[in-house]
């Protein structure tokens, strides 16, 4: 019996942990639908904003497939992802805030920005890692400018 009861625990701390992950995701399909975007906008991001700074070396074939991706993302119809009620006020694993519903066309023109900032990175990314750098501020600016508006703070 005393050997069980090891085993017992274990179970429960593995089922508590897994509930607790799982608490964290979005049961709502539009949430993870645009969280997964974000993911890849980040990803992308990523690659070119490290060449950027000079923490990975510049490789201007991944340089163009980042920037590439990102012209494709941006291209994507995201309306049905936003839905109204899908904010961090009702669902607690986002952080889009309420204001994004209360103001549509600002956002919108903010992804426009985006659109066009991505574009001119797909012009500049497989040039050089100084025409890179040079795309790169307009490109990261367009994201803050939406983020630092309509994205709550990470806890």
């Amino acid at each position: 019996m005393m050997k069980k009861v090891p085993a017992i625990a274990a179970g429960l701390l593995s089922v508590a942990v897994i509930g607790s992950a799982i608490a964290h995701e979005s049961e709502n399909p539009a949430v993870k639908a645009r969280t997964s975007i974000m993911q890849l906008y980040a990803f992308n991001l990523g690659t070119l904003g490290g060449m950027a700074k000079g923490e990975v070396e510049y490789d201007s074939e991944a340089a163009t497939r980042a920037a590439n991706n990102l012209v494709v993302l941006t291209q994507i119809d995201q309306s049905a992802m936003w839905p109204a009620g899908s904010d961090n006020a009702s669902d607690p694993s986002t952080r889009a805030l309420p204001a994004i519903w209360e103001n549509f066309p600002d956002v919108s023109a903010k992804g426009q920005a985006m659109a066009e900032a991505a574009v001119a990175m797909q012009a500049a990314a497989g040039q050089d890692v100084d025409a890179l750098k040079a795309a790169m501020g307009d490109l990261g600016g367009s994201c803050s400018a939406c983020h630092k508006v309509y994205r709550a703070p990470k806890d």
